[in-house]
């Protein structure tokens, strides 16, 4: 399945301009074992919301990258499955015709693939009223900073950046190459002292506390 042109994420260029601290994480972490999951819902998030292609599979795989195996199984034991939403920019499209890639994707990882019509980084206001929880009880986890952070950033949600992806192999080429950019982009707005927005969580913990 190939994605189309993402028209969302260029027309959030403008608003990454004006406030550049949508691009930052409130979390890195190399990859989804990384991810202190009992950490996270002890101080209040109830939902987790996971990009897919790199982020959980290899890119336009089903299953989960036999290594995150553990972390996978240990993410659902702690939300619950129906608690842990994948929001893809391929599964669950417009792209996906009839929905049979994110019928594939929720058998093959055991939770449930959001349906929307609006690619991110735009529509991650739809997201609380979905899951019935606030934006501040949600995290986003994936490994692209102009989708996925920003997506999660811009509605009130916590961020947590995957900087190792699974594998270029079957990659969108488009997508590979802004990937490379990001990742010095990130570096160079860490280094002028910009932080990601607010949230309430980081009020009375730091970073590292939910990391494993």
């Amino acid at each position: 399945m190939v994605q189309s042109l993402n028209l969302a994420a260029l027309g959030s260029l403008g608003k990454v301009v004006k406030n550049p601290s949508l691009l930052v994480p409130h979390i890195v972490v190399p990859d989804v074992r990384s991810i202190n999951y009992l950490a996270l819902r002890a101080a209040g998030v109830r939902v987790m919301v996971f990009d897919k292609d790199n982020t959980v599979t290899a890119p336009y795989v089903d299953s989960v990258h036999p290594p995150f195996e553990s972390a996978w199984a240990a993410c659902k034991q702690t939300f619950g499955a129906g608690k842990v939403l994948i929001v893809s920019n391929s599964a669950g499209t417009r792209d996906d015709v009839g929905h049979i890639k994110a019928k594939k994707v929720e058998d093959a990882l055991g939770v449930p693939v959001f349906r929307h019509d609006i690619k991110k980084p735009s529509g991650g206001e739809l997201i609380p009223a979905h899951v019935g929880h606030p934006a501040p009880a949600i995290a986003v986890v994936g490994d692209r900073l102009f989708t996925d952070i920003v997506y999660g950033n811009a509605s009130g949600m916590m961020t947590i950046y995957v900087s190792q992806i699974v594998t270029e192999q079957g990659d969108n080429p488009f997508a590979a190459v802004i990937r490379r950019l990001e990742r010095p982009l990130l570096r160079w707005l860490q280094a002028r002292g910009i932080d990601p927005p607010e949230h309430p969580a980081f009020d009375k913990h730091p970073p590292t506390d939910f990391i494993s």
